[in-house]
């Protein structure tokens, strides 16, 4: 093999290729919205992502995201996705989570036992421009903060520092040995307040408390509680599709991993509504044990279709199954991830598989009032930066950045501009509810832990 073959551009030549990058798009360009641009409305972007969906629970989905604006934007994927694509762009690529908001990022168990904090959603994950995800951030900071009132000169001060947190972490990880990137993990975090409040929560969520929240024993084995429209069993039919499903999903899992859940066996399966954007996609979840007392383990089999950003990429790399797509962004942007997340197919369509609620837990709004929104968006912005500069080309990224605060400020004013865009395609969608020109659902309180508590000692 020739010499030449092995050769990549030198670090210095891509941050200067990154820094020239500014010429065609300046850093202050990014601040920039202008809904004119807006080639359709966002109520029919939300109406055509519903092709294919499970009619009934739609209106569940249109009554979380009429909660709030911030319950609108988690559920707006597709409406972003179009607004992102008629922006300016560097035209560097990353892996995208896609969907980067603050509620996005959570707790879980590390490969080795440890709890981590990362993201931990990527149904939308896919190969586009680096900016789309810090947009969609920035936009989330601010709504997120006004639902936890804050004004928006707290909010903005929330996107600045989470701008600044990604920018400087993009120039450490630029001068990092590869290899130490490739396993840099951030736990220096880890006690910052928002973040410390998340991880106690997630050291309760162990197996066995998932248990008794979700289940019930009945003649000596165990049973799903079901909780309609949110969580129900499904047909004996179904279910065995399900099993079988997992029977090919065992090759998506390394040789090692495929053992260990070879000691697992099913007892039982159902549906359940998960999220907001998600909601009406098929989502079943099976409660498996292993050969020994009290080792339960809950698998979460989601249906995945295509990321909304597909149809504005010209780049986008076709996958033969969603869940695939799914699974090895996710792989590719954390050092950790499920021991097993993998894919499969059932009747036709695409599944995510992964552990349920296992030592998961995510921030709460309250967590995200005065200072504490400062310091959750510090985390937001190297966990992000992490993520890209593990799968994109990192010292173009730190190039264009460069050390002033220039796009922190375009970001910040992005920010408040686009939670009012997407303020208003709120208010317009609750005209539509009111209307009744979109069904929505009036959802019953989740049952308490005490009234369960109740039914068991009945």
């Amino acid at each position: 093999m020739p010499d030449s073959a092995l050769k990549t551009p030198a670090r210095d030549e891509r941050i200067r290729y990154g820094q020239s990058l500014r010429q065609k798009v300046s850093r202050a360009s990014h601040a920039a919205w202008n809904p004119g641009q807006r080639k359709a409305s966002a109520l029919d972007l939300l109406r055509a992502s519903e092709r294919g969906r499970v009619a009934d629970l739609l209106p569940i989905k249109h009554a979380r995201m009429a909660a709030s604006p911030f319950g609108f934007y988690r559920g707006a994927v597709p409406v972003m996705a179009a607004d992102l694509s008629a922006l300016p762009s560097s035209g560097i690529y990353a892996q995208l989570c896609g969907d980067a908001h603050v509620h996005n990022l959570g707790a879980f168990e590390g490969q080795d036992g440890r709890l981590i904090f990362d993201i931990n959603d990527f149904d939308e994950t896919i190969r586009g421009p680096w900016e789309w995800d810090v947009k969609r951030m920035a936009g989330s900071l601010v709504l997120a903060g006004r639902e936890a009132n804050n004004g928006d000169k707290g909010c903005k001060a929330g996107v600045l520092a989470f701008v600044r947190s990604y920018r400087e972490a993009m120039q450490q990880f630029a001068a990092m040995p590869v290899v130490d990137l490739a396993r840099h993990q951030v736990f220096r975090h880890l006690h910052v307040s928002p973040v410390l409040k998340v991880l106690r929560k997630a050291e309760r969520a162990t197996p066995l408390h998932n248990l008794e929240q979700l289940a019930e024993r009945h003649a000596g084995t165990w049973r799903f509680c079901d909780n309609k429209p949110l969580r129900f069993h499904v047909p004996p039919a179904t279910a065995r599709q399900v099993v079988a499903g997992l029977r090919h999903y065992v090759d998506s899992l390394l040789p090692e991993r495929r053992h260990w859940f070879s000691h697992y066996r099913v007892e039982d399966v159902a549906f359940r509504v998960v999220g907001t954007g998600s909601v009406g996609m098929r989502d079943y979840i099976v409660l498996m044990f292993g050969p020994v007392q009290d080792d339960p383990l809950f698998v979460q089999i989601k249906e995945e279709c295509t990321s909304a950003y597909t149809e504005y990429l010209s780049r986008a790399e076709a996958r033969p199954n969603q869940g695939q797509r799914v699974a090895l962004g996710q792989r590719a942007m954390q050092v950790q991830s499920d021991i097993f997340l993998g894919w499969t197919s059932i009747g036709g369509r695409d599944y995510l598989v992964r552990q349920l609620r296992d030592h998961k837990a995510g921030i709460e709004d309250d967590d995200l009032q005065g200072d504490g929104l400062v310091q959750f968006a510090e985390v937001c912005g190297e966990l992000l930066a992490k993520g890209h500069a593990r799968t994109g080309d990192l010292y173009a990224i730190a190039g264009y950045l460069g050390k002033s605060d220039k796009f922190d400020q375009a970001m910040a004013n992005f920010g408040v501009a686009y939670a009012d865009q997407t303020t208003k395609d709120f208010e317009e969608y609750t005209r539509a509810i009111r209307a009744r020109k979109i069904p929505v659902a009036k959802l019953a309180p989740p049952r308490s832990a005490a009234s369960k508590s109740k039914k068991h000692r009945n």
